[in-house]
């Protein structure tokens, strides 16, 4: 593509395919952290096994920046993915909760908290765990909308991040990309109504499909996305189509211009998921950047308090917060000077609803180490919530207090999205106009944490309120075509809606959406 140094590094390889039927504890250890510039990861594994697989992560990171010619920028140690390896498929189904059967693993993006969860690592160079998979299909989508902010169809979103997911490492370092999706080839070999390239590329089509749960839709996402990228006639094609979804043409039109006949893209595909052999990229080491992987084991008290602070990093709701509060207090009583379990029950207490505990648990641990990032977050969300509590006359005073922690936090990671956030959060929380350097602060900190649509959001309301249409309807655009996106999304499509009747420069004017809205606006940022 680039060079001639391009082509002796980086092979198209032939690969046997089969669209049939196909299958997809390590032993006990010390919990071992493994980072690195873009991941952190957490395992109770041999030291070794969690190092390649740091090393595995960061290769990935690189292969998806150079095939996607993506520029590398290294996020606050805060943005990084933190990777939480919990044992077993059974754990991940838990912790995902309610609908989380046959989950193999799940990712929570959050602005400085990212978090995934996997249940084990195997590490193979003959063929890819399914759970790495799932990691991988999710990265890819983190990568991608942290590197363009710009809507795409949820065909091209799924079968890019198919396509990158079915990655493969071998032992002399080498990364094999857009490998066929062997795990995707029950529903393309056994589909019932097998989905059109005409769906795919219209999405009110699809969505008037009688079916769509038997269709194959992420492997046939997969395929097209396969097809375009390897197809020697249809070269520049997919490169095409991007260009004229990013310059504003709709999908249908961005499609007929770039694929022409879309009755012979059907048939060529049809063909195409015959043949028994495909091309993939073969990227050998000598064409990605060096990785840096530095493993730490954990402390007997932070390795003894993890899978509670795993179950407070997912997430709780306050029958949960109550029993994962009880069993870090008890690990705390047993190690009183780990500044690592100390911050763990700092998280714990404010989750239980213990703001003073909190703040002192945090405070202790801070103590010992001053670098706790987790620390300074949980005391700020204390204090934040006892400002909200406070007397009218006292909140001022008692906001002004409750930024401290955060402009700590700041001056140790300068790029930390937190501080940016609430500090926008002390003016709106007291029903004032926040000045333009705060407003300034939440459109930094959603550049820093593009994949928080929360946060996202937040700012598109904050643009619309000051007659930045343009900017605001840029925000929605990603969470609007998020299929995942629930409520989010909804509320996006249902704004960004709005927004199309009111011109630049005019302040939009809440109107039926004004109670959802501010439903929204006002939420609290899920950070933990």
């Amino acid at each position: 593509m680039k060079s001639g140094v391009f082509w002796a590094a980086l092979c198209k390889v032939a690969v046997a395919v089969s669209f049939g039927a196909g299958t997809i504890g390590p032993a006990k250890a010390e919990w071992y952290r493994a980072d690195s510039d873009h991941f952190v990861v957490y395992a109770d594994d041999r030291e070794k096994d969690v190092r390649e697989f740091g090393e595995q992560l960061e290769k990935y990171h690189q292969a998806l920046l150079f095939l996607t010619s993506g520029q590398d920028v290294v996020p606050s140690p805060s943005n990084r993915v933190t990777i939480f390896v919990v044992g077993s498929g059974r754990k991940v189904e838990k912790l995902f909760g309610e609908g989380g059967s046959n989950v193999a693993g799940f990712y929570v993006p959050r602005a400085g908290g990212s978090r995934a969860f996997v249940p084990n690592i195997r590490l193979t160079s003959n063929d890819t765990d399914f759970s790495m998979i799932v990691l991988m299909h999710e990265y890819a989508h983190h990568l991608l909308i942290s590197t363009s902010r710009f809507s795409m169809p949820r065909w091209y979103n799924e079968g890019a991040a198919e396509f990158f997911a079915a990655a493969k490492f071998d032992r002399d370092g080498s990364v094999w990309m857009g490998r066929p999706a062997q795990h995707r080839a029950m529903e393309l070999a056994y589909a019932r109504y097998p989905v059109k390239v005409a769906e795919l590329l219209d999405h009110e089509l699809y969505e008037n499909r009688k079916s769509k749960d038997d269709g194959g839709f992420y492997g046939r996402s997969w395929a097209l996305y396969h097809y375009l990228s390897f197809e020697p006639s249809r070269s520049g094609q997919l490169r095409a189509y991007t260009r004229a979804i990013t310059e504003g043409k709709s999908e249908t039109a961005a499609a007929r211009a770039a694929f022409g006949d879309i009755d012979v893209l059907q048939d060529e595909l049809d063909g195409y998921l015959r043949e028994r052999r495909m091309m993939a990229f073969k990227l050998k080491p000598e064409l990605l950047p060096a990785v840096r992987v530095e493993v730490t084991q954990l402390t007997e008290g932070e390795s003894e308090v993890m899978p509670y602070r795993i179950r407070s990093q997912r997430g709780v709701d306050a029958e949960t917060a109550a029993e994962v509060v009880k069993d870090i207090r008890e690990v705390a009583e047993r190690f009183p000077n780990d500044a690592g379990v100390l911050t763990a029950l700092a998280e714990a207490e404010f989750d239980a609803g213990d703001s003073d505990a909190a703040i002192a648990a945090a405070d202790r641990a801070l103590a010992i180490d001053k670098t706790r990032v987790n620390a300074y977050v949980q005391k700020g969300y204390a204090l934040f919530r006892k400002a909200a509590d406070a007397p009218v006359a006292d909140r001022p005073q008692a906001f002004s207090q409750a930024l401290l922690p955060f402009q700590a936090l700041n001056r140790i990671e300068n790029d930390h999205p937190l501080p940016l956030m609430y500090y926008y959060q002390t003016f709106t929380a007291q029903g004032e106009e926040p000045p333009e350097l705060a407003r300034h602060a939440l459109e930094r900190a959603s550049q820093l944490a593009p994949f928080d649509e929360g946060l996202a959001f937040q700012v598109a309301l904050m643009q619309a309120g000051e007659g930045k249409i343009t900017l605001a309807r840029h925000n929605l655009g990603a969470i609007a075509a998020n299929p995942h996106g629930g409520k989010l999304a909804e509320m996006s499509r249902q704004f960004e809606k709005a927004l199309s009747e009111v011109e630049e420069g005019q302040t939009w004017q809440p109107s039926t959406l004004d109670t959802a809205l501010a439903d929204i606006s006002s939420m609290d940022i899920d950070v933990n």
